[in-house]
């Protein structure tokens, strides 16, 4: 609604603010919405696509290290046994003078789960917990050097970039990746399997739909066609009856509001979307609605990613995908699971900081960056790309050379989405459904489900208790 009457060009910039800590996937979708309404989705520079996909897996890295180590990690990790602790690591004895000193934040407050790591595993991961915000800020610091700023940079536009190549910046850029590739290969994925090993419940817990979509992303070419452009990630549908890979329909994508705070008709393309709100619907009780593909409830994130691509044979993904699962000696099946989607994540993380190794010595300082267009009086366009959480939709109307429309589906809305006109719940829901919780007061069971999809409260909480309760109150000094 805040797009409506504005500028087309605007949009790339203000939809980066709805989220802080994956802006550069909505500048991508906005870019690409206005690359297909501006006539030149199939003119981008080489340049331009390779900087895009750059600024877009330099963000893939520090969202995917930012998930498992500052927010689910702790869920299996005691970080008191750091208070054990014997040995010369400057992180691990600052935590553990906070942790003598009873002073626990930022780990605490927490829900307390069934810790079974051994202390010193234990002991890593908080050294690893600590280490992990320096590999953010090189990421942070490798999307800067093409994007100008992060966390919304500056770059991404309609027709390509604005940041020119430059010997200095692949040198830059090369570097901290080489350092964060490190992280991946010999902390990061390790530290995964080693919680995996020890919680091999989870791969029995948290399957959800077992249907999964993905838009694909990282762009390979620059063909007009979205549905027909080579991408890194592919584009595609699977299922865990099956394995198949399935092609991708964007006209099958619908939106219900059945359950949601919107007064705007069920059943819509977002390419006709309307956003209506009706705070008081009867029967509504969340702010997102509920989008489905063919009519039915499908997961989108990392694991639908890499499953996707792994049934489309690419060889990579099911290389790195078989090798996990035979160090595990686990089946397939196991992917289908909260552990499922860590491990997904950590093996993509993996993928995508190898492929910009290759990327960023693909840039020609010299070349274009950029291609010029006219700004159309009336035109549609639409942007589906990949963000770290799942498959994320952008779509624009322009009327009188202004948007007149604008919709976005994220990837929260897919997971997170209430129950539809049919009565389906979304995948976490069903992820939920029928797990054993210990305790009501303490349901941690519950919290490493909900956090293996790494929702984005951003996109989803806008009201707590529209009759004013207070179910909390916190003081900040």
């Amino acid at each position: 609604m805040i797009l409506r009457g504005r500028d087309p060009r605007d949009a790339s910039r203000i939809t980066q603010r709805i989220c802080g800590v994956c802006p550069t996937t909505h500048a991508m979708a906005s870019a690409l919405a206005l690359d297909d309404a501006f006539g030149i989705a199939g003119k981008i520079p080489d340049n331009g696509r390779i900087i895009r996909n750059l600024l877009q897996g330099a963000n893939y890295i520090q969202s995917h290290i930012l998930h498992f180590y500052l927010l689910a990690a702790l869920d299996y990790v005691d970080v008191t046994k750091v208070a054990t602790y014997e040995g010369q690591d400057t992180a691990l004895n600052s935590v553990k003078a906070f942790v003598e000193h009873g002073a626990l934040a930022p780990f605490v407050p927490r829900y307390e789960g069934d810790y079974r790591l051994p202390a010193k595993v234990d002991q890593a991961a908080v050294a690893h917990y600590v280490q992990a915000l320096d590999m953010r800020r090189l990421a942070h610091e490798m999307a800067a050097i093409f994007g100008g700023k992060m966390p919304h940079n500056a770059a991404i536009v309609p027709g390509g970039v604005t940041e020119k190549v430059t010997v200095d910046k692949i040198t830059g850029f090369l570097w901290r990746l080489q350092t964060l590739r490190d992280f991946i290969d010999n902390v990061y994925i390790p530290d995964v399997l080693a919680v995996a090993q020890v919680y091999d419940d989870y791969f029995e817990i948290g399957s959800g739909c077992k249907r999964y979509l993905s838009y694909g992303v990282f762009d390979l070419n620059s063909h007009p066609d979205l549905t027909l452009r080579q991408r890194l990630h592919l584009q595609g549908t699977t299922t865990a009856s099956d394995l198949t890979h399935h092609p991708f329909e964007p006209s099958k994508i619908r939106e219900d509001v059945a359950s949601s705070r919107f007064r705007s008709p069920s059943g819509l393309h977002p390419s006709q979307g309307a956003t209506e709100p009706d705070p008081y619907k009867e029967g509504a009780h969340s702010w997102l609605k509920s989008p489905r593909y063919d009519g039915q409830v499908y997961e989108v994130g990392p694991l639908a990613r890499m499953l996707v691509s792994y049934t489309a044979d690419a060889p990579k993904v099911r290389k790195m995908v078989d090798d996990t699962l035979t160090y595990l000696g686990a089946p397939a099946t196991v992917l289908f699971s909260t552990l499922g989607r860590h491990a997904a994540r950590a093996l993509e993380a993996k993928w995508v900081a190898d492929t910009m190794a290759e990327w960023v010595l693909e840039l020609k300082p010299g070349e274009p960056v950029y291609v010029d267009y006219e700004l159309p009086t009336e035109a549609e366009g639409v942007g589906l790309w990949g963000a770290p959480r799942g498959a994320l939709g952008h779509w624009i109307r322009i009327e009188e050379g202004v948007i007149v429309n604008y919709q976005c589906v994220v990837p929260t809305t897919w997971n997170c989405s209430p129950r539809d006109d049919q009565g389906q719940p979304g995948p976490v829901e069903q992820a939920l459904e029928g797990t054993k919780v210990r305790d009501v007061e303490n349901p941690f069971e519950l919290v490493r489900i909900v956090r293996s999809f790494d929702p984005c409260l951003a996109c989803a909480v806008h009201l707590v208790t529209p009759k004013g309760g207070e179910l909390g109150r916190f003081r900040v000094s």
